[in-house]
C-alpha cells in the first residue's frame, strides 16, 4: 500500500479504525476473530491503527480495545504507527495542579493496556471546555520531549481550534469526520493543515455505511450501536440521500469495484495528507476498504464524480465542532 506522511510519521494511505471491536456498531465478534482481523488488515498493508481508552462501554469497559489492539501487534510493534486517545473529565482536573500530571495517568495506563512503551499519536478526544487547551498543548510537548509519545492531535475540532494549539505544539494531526456528505473540512480547516503541514484523519468516511450502499431505511441499529444517532441515518434522510448512493452504485460498476472503495478513492485523489480510516468489525469489509488503495481515479473521472457529487443535495449534518459539552456521543451515552 502507498503511504502518506503526517507530521513526522509515515503511514498507510488509509488507515484502520478498531473501535467496532469493543462497542459502538452491535454484538461484538469473539476476541480471536477480532485479532485475527487486525492482524489480516496488517498482512495486507496497513500500518496505521487508531484506538482510544474510552472504547469499551456497555458489554465491556474502558480500556477493553487498547488491551485487544495491543495483543494484536505486539509482536508487530517496530513495524506500526499506533494511535490513541485520552479523554479528560472536569472532575480530574484540579486548576492549582499541572496538566501534565493527568496526562501522564491517562498516557501510562493507555501504554500498559498496548503493551509498549510509546503512542506514535496521542489525541485529546475531544477538548472539554472547562480545561485550558493552552495547558493540555504545552503538556503534550513535553511528553514528546520525554520521547513517551511521537506526536498529538484534536479531534472534532474546527480551525480556529487548531490554530490556539499549534502555536504551542505544533500538531501531528487532527481527526475529524469527514466524507462526501460531511465536507465542512474542506472550507478552512483542509487547507490549513496543508500550510501547517498537519494530517487530516478522517473517521467515518464511508458515513457509518450509508455510501456502501448497505444501509436502507429498513436497517434497524440496536443496543449500543452509535448509528441509531447518525443524522444522514434517520429513515427520511437515508431515503433523501439516495441518489448520492445510486450515483455511488453507477461508479461502482463502472470501476468494477465497491461504492465504499469509490468513497475512499476520491478522498485519496482529492487530498494529499488526508488518511481516511474506515471502521468495521467485519474482516471483508475491512479488507474491502483497504483494497480502495487499489482504485485508481483520473483526473477526468474524478471531475466527472465531483460535479455528480455537487449536484446532489445533502440531507444531514453534524459537523466537527463537538466538544464534551457539545458532543454527538453524549447523546447516545444517555440512551
Amino acid at each position: 500500500m502507498n503511504t502518506r506522511t503526517i507530521g513526522k510519521l509515515t503511514v498507510s494511505e488509509i488507515g484502520m479504525g478498531c473501535m467496532g471491536f469493543s462497542h459502538g456498531y452491535g454484538a461484538v465478534p469473539p476476541e480471536a476473530y477480532s485479532i485475527d482481523a487486525i492482524r489480516a488488515a496488517y498482512d495486507y498493508g496497513c500500518t496505521f491503527f487508531d484506538t482510544a481508552e474510552t472504547y469499551g462501554r456497555e458489554q465491556f469497559y474502558p480500556g477493553h480495545n487498547e488491551e485487544l489492539v495491543g495483543k494484536a501487534l505486539k509482536d508487530i510493534r517496530k513495524n506500526i504507527v499506533l494511535a490513541t486517545k485520552l479523554h479528560i473529565t472536569t472532575e480530574e482536573y484540579i486548576p492549582s495542579e499541572p496538566v501534565y500530571n493527568i496526562l501522564r495517568s491517562h498516557l501510562d495506563a493507555s501504554l500498559k493496556r498496548l503493551q509498549t512503551d510509546y503512542i506514535d499519536l496521542y489525541y485529546w478526544h475531544r477538548v472539554n471546555e472547562d480545561i485550558p487547551l493552552q495547558d493540555v498543548a504545552a503538556a503534550m510537548g513535553r511528553l514528546i520531549r520525554e520521547g513517551l509519545i511521537r506526536g498529538w492531535g484534536l479531534s472534532q475540532v474546527p480551525v480556529q481550534t487548531l490554530r490556539i494549539a499549534q502555536d504551542i505544539t505544533p500538531l501531528t494531526a487532527v481527526q475529524n469526520l469527514y466524507s462526501m456528505v460531511e465536507r465542512d473540512c474542506e472550507d478552512e480547516l483542509i487547507p490549513y493543515c496543508q500550510e501547517q503541514h498537519i494530517g487530516l484523519v478522517a473517521f467515518s468516511p464511508i458515513a457509518s455505511g450509508l455510501l456502501s450502499g448497505k444501509v436502507t431505511a429498513d436497517t434497524k441499529f440496536t443496543g449500543d450501536d452509535v448509528r441509531k444517532f447518525v443524522p444522514q441515518l434517520s429513515q427520511e434522510n437515508i431515503k433523501g440521500n439516495q441518489p448520492i448512493v445510486d450515483l455511488l452504485a453507477g461508479w461502482a460498476k463502472r470501476k468494477n469495484c465497491t461504492s465504499a472503495q469509490i468513497c475512499l478513492a476520491w478522498m485519496l485523489k482529492k487530498y494529499p495528507h488526508v488518511i481516511p480510516i474506515p471502521g468495521s468489525k467485519n474482516k471483508e469489509r475491512i479488507l474491502e476498504n483497504l483494497k480502495a488503495s487499489e482504485v485508481v481515479l483520473t483526473d477526468a473521472e474524478f471531475a466527472e464524480l465531483q460535479q455528480g457529487l455537487d449536484a446532489c443535495q445533502v440531507y444531514g449534518h453534524r459537523g466537527i465542532d463537538e466538544s464534551q459539552q457539545r458532543s454527538f456521543s453524549r447523546n447516545w451515552r444517555k440512551e
